[in-house]
């Protein structure tokens, strides 16, 4: 089912709603933690990409798509409209073509890429599980998954602040708690390196299918 014929009642609308709204604001917003340390950890992430295809899940405003060599073709993917408007005010490289899709439901069949790329998405996503199941699904045999992905802490009494502001917190804006970790394997993934890159919060993650 294509992302504009769900009901305006789903979860994934609300969520969807949520980032419309704050599309125009977006960069702006996240520009001090951009600058403190993502840009370099998704340069990290992209250098590991091998293609030629490449999916890139939750594209959003298109942070990453310079960082990709020009020899990939990207199919990049957001299920918010208002993102993919603010991503294709920016130079779009010629090898990338954006789509408004949603991953819980991507519309490209088994097997079609190399490598799937995912920064800061499955915070977000309703149902985490399946939507790592999808990008299993469309990952040819011996493809990789990569992910940048902020996770439930190991500590604790730091897990159980987490928990409590979990329902606070994700009235605006991402979950704070996932076990993205648990998610990457109940979804059929072999973790190949899972590296702690801001305490054990913010992690890099190589899988496969």
């Amino acid at each position: 089912m294509n992302v504009l014929q769900r009901s305006p009642d789903t979860e994934t609308d609300v969520v969807r709603h949520r980032y419309d709204r704050g599309a125009a604001r977006y960069d702006l917003v996240t520009w001090p933690m951009e600058r403190m340390a993502m840009d370099r950890f998704r340069g990290r992430l992209i250098a590991q990409v091998n293609g030629p295809r490449v999916l890139e899940v939750g594209v959003g405003t298109g942070r990453n798509l310079p960082l990709y060599r020009p020899d990939l073709q990207i199919e990049a993917i957001d299920f918010s409209p208002r993102m993919l408007e603010r991503a294709r005010r920016k130079p779009i490289p010629a090898n990338v073509t954006l789509h408004l899709m949603d991953v819980e439901e991507l519309e490209f069949p088994p097997g079609s890429f190399d490598s799937v790329v995912a920064t800061c998405v499955f915070c977000s996503v309703p149902d985490p599980v399946r939507g790592l199941s999808e990008i299993r699904r469309v990952l040819r045999p011996g493809g990789r998954a990569l992910f940048l992905e902020h996770v439930r802490p190991g500590t604790p009494w730091l897990a159980s602040l987490f928990d409590w502001l979990d329902p606070l917190v994700s009235r605006a804006g991402p979950h704070i708690n996932r076990r993205t970790m648990d998610n990457i394997k109940a979804a059929g993934f072999a973790v190949d390196r899972e590296e702690n890159v801001l305490s054990d919060i913010l992690k890099l993650v190589a899988a496969h299918p």
